[in-house]
């Protein structure tokens, strides 16, 4: 297993990581994502273990807390050999202040995650959406305290607008705040909004990647083919459901190139888009999910092995859509090197 530098901090983290979505199916949305139980999740864990993966990615709001609960016993007893990220943020629970980035939520949000998870730390603390409610010097200096306290070691944010990010990091250098080390965000080929102006951002400010959703809220399994009935699966259960809307012409387009490079090289299409991911800028950590150790097996696979420079640019070619402006303005300029670079 490949490990890098998550954004510009000291900690390395695996290439993949296990989502944990999947696990407890607590309501009915997640039901979609999958319903792991301890034992399974136990399994999918021993798994990663032995494959060198030792990040685990959960939130509270995933099956209303039920998947913390469940990744907390899959790991009793070797807390010590793993990584553990959540998040907190987006409504858990009735009350008015149940919900946000505000110093009151986010410290019990922490002590819940805390007691779901059976640990005393958080390794990477993400928010999991902007809260334009709560001043940004509010959040952060909450997390300065969760971080003094030990409870937390490095924070993330995800989902941000690039100037969300921009206005957390002034906000952090300017009272001497920790700065958010990672952004975890949706980037798939056949999604790549991300490119465009949070891609950037992480390169000049040093933030590493966390990918979710990697293949495309399930639309990248292999499952979905031109002519063919859909598989059974996420996508079959209406689990893609809440994710964005792609054509559907748009997504054979994509799917034929991974298949027409699946057989130059054996390998699978979910593997293919994987792979792609981690060799673009900025990815640190690709989060995969898996509903059974087959699934995990197969999407470990992504990792050990390289697509060519000419494979990508298949599948780049493929995948890519007009930019939104400004930004097709500003790939034109001779002084932007970074944007053109990104294409």
């Amino acid at each position: 297993m490949e490990y890098r530098r998550l954004g510009n901090c000291g900690l390395k983290v695996p290439v993949l990581s296990l989502g944990t979505g999947t696990f407890g199916g607590a309501n009915e949305f997640f039901k979609k994502w999958g319903e792991t139980d301890v034992k399974e999740a136990t399994r999918l864990v021993d798994v990663c273990l032995e494959a060198g993966v030792n990040l685990f990615d959960t939130a509270d709001i995933y099956s209303n807390g039920a998947s913390e609960e469940i990744l907390g016993k899959a790991l009793k007893g070797r807390r010590e050999k793993v990584l553990i990220s959540t998040k907190a943020t987006f409504r858990l629970g009735e009350g008015p202040n149940d919900v946000g980035s505000s110093r009151f939520h986010l410290i019990n949000a922490c002590e819940a995650s805390l007691k779901r998870l059976g640990t005393d730390h958080i390794d990477i603390y993400y928010m999991h959406g902007f809260d334009a409610m709560t001043p940004v010097e509010e959040t952060l200096s909450a997390l300065n305290n969760l971080v003094n306290s030990g409870k937390v070691r490095y924070i993330g944010c995800s989902n941000f607008s690039g100037w969300h990010v921009m206005k957390s990091l002034n906000a952090a250098e300017k009272y001497g705040y920790p700065r958010y080390a990672a952004y975890q965000g949706y980037y798939s080929l056949i999604g790549r909004d991300f490119e465009w102006e949070l891609m950037p951002l992480g390169l000049d400010q040093g933030l590493g990647l966390m990918v979710w959703s990697p293949l495309g809220w399930g639309r990248l399994t292999g499952k979905i083919r031109r002519g063919q009935p859909v598989g059974e699966g996420r996508i079959k259960s209406g689990g893609g459901d809440a994710g964005p809307q792609v054509p559907e012409e748009y997504i054979y387009k994509v799917v034929d190139a991974i298949d027409a490079v699946a057989r130059e090289t054996g390998k699978t299409v979910s593997q293919i888009a994987l792979n792609w991911l981690l060799q673009r800028p900025t990815v640190a950590n690709v989060v995969m999910g898996a509903r059974n150790e087959e699934q995990l097996r197969q999407n470990l696979g992504a990792v050990g092995w390289n697509l060519t420079q000419a494979q990508i640019a298949k599948l780049d070619a493929a995948s890519d859509l007009p930019p939104a402006y400004p930004y097709w303005h500003q790939m034109g300029f001779e002084r932007n090197p970074k944007a053109v670079n990104l294409k």
